[in-house]
Formats: structure tokens, C-alpha cells, sequence
């Protein structure tokens, strides 16, 4: 029976790709200690459709749900260690995450429309910059072992940049939709009911999961499978319904976490299967920038990371001391948020998955998010080993 080599290369291409950066990750780290994440997309950019083009176009469903679930999972660990009595006992850090997100989206708009590039793509480019890659940093943070003030303060400051961040962005995405469309309906369901929507089922998910564990008896013993299983249901039916698998997961672990559900140390990562589905959502997000869409982005991405970088450093930093730490803490936990790229990607996948393609009216984002795919996790590992908060181990 003859073997068709094209079709068998096709269907191990993603595979291969998966053990190629599981492999370039644990040899690249051992050697240079850079962070995994920022190797991973490295092969998969390098192993892209429009760069080496041995895998194949990034829209097959199976391999875009994968990496959802494996965003999902990273946001719900995410969302369960933001503390809201913590926010309310020291307003500063809330206030910190708003003037800083705040001045990110004026300072990046402001940028665009020098440039010249149109209203509506400078509002979208500079809501999608005013956030920090959850998945970025937890990975990071994990793989540091890191904790401290400047750890908690990056986690919660970005919790804040990032919800603005989708909201801006699906309020920008429903404008634009009525512009197109003229249906007040249509653009509505595209950013407010698509929200409130979103948020409502990750709430339930957040009370429903805790009072199954419960009832099981394993609350202690193995919440981790169903957490997992309960965040893979949850963008299930967030993919087939259409609405925000990013801000769901995120409510999940809030609610979660105000639920008094204690996590083990087991926890960390999801275990095995969260270090393997970090690979595919690295590797994924990496092979969705071309490199001709990066490269004709290139001087105004530069400008849109040096603005972006001395907004969040400047804010955080200049009001480090009425929040509780010191001016130079303030100015690592600046440095730290400077990842952004799975944050962005998904969320441009999810707005295409609506019918709405915005990839190519956001060349400068391309170029931006393609060097902080690669950078970015290298800047938090240092803010995060200067601050003397890691505790990882020496390798063996």
C-alpha cells in the first residue's frame, strides 16, 4: 500500500514541531538559562507557513483550541492569585494599574497618529499595547519559582492592564462593526453583551467547580484535574459560543480564589499537562507573525515598545513609594510587565474567529509583538532575578 509522503509529512509537521522546541527549550536553558518560552517561539517563527514554511497555516481549528485551553489554564492560575482585598487595603496598586494603562493607551495613540496611520487602527494599536502577557509572566514566574513584592505587584498591575485592555479592545471592535455594518445589534453583541457574557460564565464556573470538588471530597487532593477539566469545558463552550475565552478563564480563577479553595504546590503550572500545552500556545502564537508583515512594521513597532517600556517604568516607578515599596522595586516591577505577545495574538485570533480580521491593519503590532515574543520574558526573568526574587534551583 503506497504511502502518501506529503500527507504524512502534513500530519507530523505540528508534532515535530512540539518535540523540536520541547527539545531547543530544555538544551537552550540549560546552556544560556533563557527563559523556555522565549525559545519556543523561536522554533515556532522560525518553522512558520510564511518563514521556513514547514507548518502548515495556523487557522486549523484543532491546533488554535489547543492553545486556547493552554491560555486558559494560564489564566486561570493567573486569576487565582489576584487578591482583591488586597487592591482594597492598598488602592494605590489599583490606582498604579489605571494611570499606568491609562497613559500606555495615550502615549501609543498619540505615537500612531504621528505616524499617521488612521483613527481606528491607532485606537485598536493602542489598546492591544496597553496590556502584559499574562501567560508571559506566569510561565516566567514559575519556571523562577519567584516571589515577593515585585512579583505580586506585576501580577496584579497586569490583572488591571488587562482587563482595560479587552475592554478597550471589544469596545474599539464593536465601533468598528457598526461602522461597517450600520447595526446597532451587531456591535453591541461584538463588545458589551460579548463581556458581560463572558465574564457571567467564568463566575459560574468559579462557583460550580469548587462546590463539585466539594461534594467529591478531593477539594485538597486532586483539584487540579478538575480545575483542568473544568478551564478545557469553559473554552469549549466560550469557542462555540463565541464570546471571550480570555475574560472567562480570568473570572474563573478570581472567583475561584475569593471561594476559599486552597491550591498545593501541585498546582504550579498544571503539571505535565500545562508544561505541554505552554510548548503548543508558544509555538503557535510564534507562527502566526510573517515576517514581510513584521518587517514593514518595524520603526514604528520599535517606537511603540520604547514609549511603552518608559510609560510603564515612569508610572510605576514614580509612584513606587506611596504604594508601599522602594523606587527601585518599582522600577524592576515596570521592567517586568514588558511581555505582551500571547495576550495580543489570541485576541486578534478571537476577533477573526468573529469575522473580523484585523491582522493587517496592525503591521506595527506584528513587528512589536514578534520581538516581545523574544525579549519580553528575558526582561521579566531579570527584573525578577535583580529583585532577588527568584528561587530557583541551581540545574543539576
Amino acid at each position: 500500500m503506497p504511502i502518501d509522503l506529503v500527507a504524512l509529512a502534513g500530519e507530523l509537521a505540528w508534532p515535530l514541531a512540539i518535540a523540536l522546541a520541547w527539545v531547543v527549550g530544555e538544551l537552550g536553558h540549560r546552556w544560556t538559562h533563557l527563559p523556555r518560552i522565549s525559545l519556543y517561539g523561536i522554533v515556532g517563527f522560525a518553522l512558520g507557513s510564511t518563514q521556513l514554511g514547514l507548518l502548515p497555516p495556523v487557522a486549523a481549528d484543532p491546533i488554535s483550541m489547543l492553545a486556547n485551553v493552554a491560555f486558559g489554564l494560564i489564566l486561570f492560575e493567573f486569576g487565582y492569585r489576584i487578591n482583591l482585598r488586597w487592591l482594597r487595603a492598598n488602592p494605590w496598586i489599583g490606582l498604579t494599574g489605571l494611570l499606568e494603562a491609562g497613559l500606555s493607551f495615550a502615549a501609543v495613540y498619540a505615537l500612531a497618529q504621528l505616524w499617521e496611520m488612521p483613527v481606528l487602527t491607532s485606537l485598536l494599536l493602542a489598546s492591544l499595547a496597553m496590556s502584559t502577557s499574562p501567560a508571559a509572566l506566569m510561565r516566567v514566574i514559575n519556571e523562577e519559582r519567584s516571589s515577593g513584592q515585585v512579583t505580586e505587584r506585576v501580577l496584579h498591575l497586569t490583572a488591571v492592564n488587562c482587563l482595560l485592555s479587552v475592554f478597550a479592545f471589544k469596545a474599539i471592535v464593536g465601533f468598528w462593526t457598526f461602522q461597517t455594518s450600520g447595526s446597532v445589534l451587531q456591535a453591541a453583541s461584538n463588545s458589551v453583551v460579548l463581556l458581560a457574557v463572558s465574564a457571567g460564565i467564568g463566575g459560574a464556573f468559579g462557583f460550580a467547580v469548587p462546590a463539585l470538588l466539594r461534594r467529591f471530597g478531593r477539594l485538597t487532593r486532586d483539584a487540579t484535574v478538575g480545575f483542568a477539566i473544568g478551564v478545557i469545558l469553559l473554552v469549549a463552550i466560550t469557542h462555540a459560543l463565541k464570546v471571550s475565552p480570555v475574560l472567562a478563564s480570568l473570572t474563573f480563577g478570581v472567583v475561584a480564589h475569593h471561594r476559599r479553595v486552597v491550591l498545593n504546590q501541585t498546582q504550579r503550572n498544571f503539571g505535565a499537562l500545562g508544561d505541554l500545552l505552554a510548548i503548543v500556545l508558544f509555538v503557535f502564537v510564534a507562527t502566526t507573525i510573517a515576517w514581510q508583515r513584521a518587517w514593514a512594521g518595524l520603526g514604528l513597532a520599535l517606537l511603540v515598545i520604547l514609549v511603552r517600556a518608559l510609560v510603564k517604568v515612569g508610572v510605576v516607578g514614580s509612584l513606587a513609594r506611596v504604594s508601599g515599596i522602594t523606587w527601585r522595586k518599582g522600577v524592576l516591577t515596570g521592567l517586568a510587565m514588558t511581555p505582551i505577545s500571547v495576550f495580543v495574538i489570541l485576541l486578534l485570533e478571537q476577533a477573526r474567529f468573529l469575522g473580523i480580521d484585523l491582522v493587517d491593519q496592525l503591521a506595527p503590532l506584528a513587528a512589536a509583538t514578534l520581538l516581545l515574543e523574544l525579549i519580553g520574558p528575558v526582561v521579566t526573568q531579570r527584573a525578577l532575578l535583580l529583585a532577588r526574587e527568584s528561587g530557583e534551583p541551581p540545574e543539576g
